[in-house]
């Protein structure tokens, strides 16, 4: 789904029911149905949450991560590494009605990465918001804390309580939380299997959080891994050969609910010319289709389309025209970054019924999350609305073979899922390579200034040159060894527990304190990170 950009952010004060975490709308109550939305005249009614975050709030926060990290039993956030966690709800896990409600546009995802780091025990964060899913990617210094940090966040920001959230919420840690990006980044955990979209939406997670502070050396290690597995699973297998779309799942949806000897006469209208809608368009067009309706904010995309597609008669309407040109259709495919419903019942109730080839029924086929289309207009008998989660019966066919093509890129994610394994695993001993190197090299450069005071005024730079090169190449020989046993990236049969064992015993023999090192090296970080967003406040004022 297409982002839409706000001015607002999401300590601004209120949050969303629907859209995203920068506005709430109260429901609407028409004829006893819940509907998503207040809406006076063209707008909708909002409202600031009571627990606004604040400036003094900021300040607490740093203060008790602070205070609460050097408080702590060092063993726990040093001998115990980070953990990689995903909070997510997907569709297979959560109706369309509250994934919606925390739907994050992409423009806003790198201050939702500042606020989740903002929380005592995150360390690393990222958001991957789509049609489909909301996951929240973290590295966490506690499982359970950080599990609970991250769900308190959600609930604040949708306006969910934390029961519902557990209801539904899907949690993975580590190996399995990377084996998971991995099947998403390779469309195996898609409602259309193989489905290339979701990769352009992995790779955008990278785009977005580049410059921001959250998005570090783990998470986004784990995004780029997972861009390159989605690239060699639909390179090294067919899973992507015939694999149906979400906006060909529509297509397909609304001809099998519309009367056979309809579709030839049915008049369509698709409302955006984004990457879905444009996608839309080219699957009506295979199917047969040579004339529908565009209604977009811009010409431009629309045009660009009827450019492409010169044998189709494509008619651009301006959004002012919207339920003008919704009267005269009689299937309507939406999907738009809206943050308010575009068909609410009163909208609908007024438009004369669709044409008798299709029954006088009026198809409203929605894959916008959030969505286009009121829940309220289904209880319309001039109306059927469906939405993503409808899709499901129409992939639902050619189950086994899509099944097989799957089991293909399982062995590929499972070989990439130990690599990345590995090059975390690598990570552990990078505190004990810096802390050996830098007092390695206080000693060389010791020794190297008291050799050359004992040679007096009269040595000539290519002497200092060579005999700097020949401590260097001493220390670096000495080195090799202590250096190779600490290794653990998967290229030899070493194991991580062996790798740990040689780190403590380095940290011993030199009194290298790593712990300590980590200890202050997280500390620091999550001061840097409340204090960059406070800056950031201070300066927007």
């Amino acid at each position: 789904m297409a982002a839409t950009t706000t001015t607002n952010g999401f300590a601004a004060g209120v949050t969303s029911s629907r859209a995203s975490p920068i506005w709430r709308r109260s429901p609407k109550i028409i004829d006893n149905v819940r509907c998503p939305v207040v809406w006076r005249g063209a707008r909708c009614e909002v409202k600031p949450i009571a627990a606004a975050r604040e400036e003094e709030t900021g300040r607490t926060s740093s203060l008790s991560a602070l205070e609460m990290l050097k408080t702590s039993a060092a063993d726990r956030y040093t001998k115990e590494r980070s953990s990689i966690i995903v909070i997510g709800l997907s569709v297979h896990t959560t109706p369309v009605e509250v994934r919606e409600k925390l739907a994050i546009p992409e423009a806003e995802w790198p201050r939702a990465i500042e606020e989740l780091c903002i929380l005592n025990h995150i360390e690393e964060a990222a958001v991957l918001s789509t049609c489909n899913r909301m996951e929240i990617y973290v590295l966490a210094l506690s499982k359970h804390r950080g599990v609970k940090e991250v769900t308190d966040w959600m609930s604040k920001i949708s306006g969910i309580p934390v029961s519902e959230l557990t209801e539904h919420r899907f949690l993975l840690y580590n190996k399995d939380a990377t084996q998971h990006i991995f099947n998403v980044s390779a469309g195996l955990d898609s409602l259309v299997l193989g489905e290339g979209q979701v990769l352009a939406q992995v790779k955008q997670v990278v785009k977005a959080g580049q410059g921001v502070v959250g998005f570090g050396r783990n998470i986004s290690g784990l995004f780029r891994h997972a861009v390159t597995v989605g690239k060699r699973v639909r390179s090294e297998t067919n899973i992507a050969a015939g694999a149906v779309s979400v906006s060909s799942a529509a297509v397909e949806l609304a001809l099998m609910k519309l009367p056979e000897s309809s579709h030839a006469a049915a008049r369509m209208l698709v409302i955006g010319a984004g990457k879905m809608g444009k996608l839309v368009i080219k699957h009506l067009v295979a199917k047969g289709c040579m004339k529908m309706v565009v209604v977009n904010r811009s010409e431009e995309k629309v045009a660009a389309i009827r450019e492409e597609m010169k044998n189709v008669e494509i008619i651009y309407k301006p959004f002012s025209e919207l339920h003008t040109c919704a009267a005269e259709a009689d299937v309507i495919f939406t999907s738009t970054a809206s943050e308010f419903p575009l068909f609410l019942k009163e909208h609908v109730e007024s438009l004369p019924p669709a044409s008798l080839e299709v029954g006088g029924l009026r198809l409203f086929v929605d894959i916008s999350v959030p969505r286009n289309v009121g829940s309220c207009v289904d209880v319309l008998e001039t109306a059927r609305v469906f939405n993503v989660d409808d899709l499901k019966e129409v992939v639902a066919a050619n189950k086994e073979e899509r099944q097989r093509k799957a089991m293909e890129a399982q062995a590929i994610i499972e070989e990439e899922t130990r690599q990345f394994e590995a090059w975390r695993d690598s990570l552990t001993t990078v505190p004990t390579i810096k802390k050996l190197r830098a007092y390695v090299e206080r000693i060389r450069i010791a020794e190297v200034q008291k050799c050359l005071s004992k040679m007096g005024d009269d040595i000539t730079k290519r002497q200092r040159k060579a005999i700097d090169d020949l401590s260097r190449g001493i220390v670096n020989k000495i080195l090799h060894g202590p250096m190779q046993h600490l290794r653990c990236d998967g290229t030899d049969s070493r194991t991580l527990s062996e790798t740990i064992e040689n780190m403590h015993a380095l940290n011993r023999i030199f009194s290298l304190e790593t712990e300590v090192s980590v200890l202050e090296e997280k500390i620091r970080a999550k001061v840097e990170q409340i204090q960059k967003p406070a800056h950031g406040d201070t300066k927007n004022s």
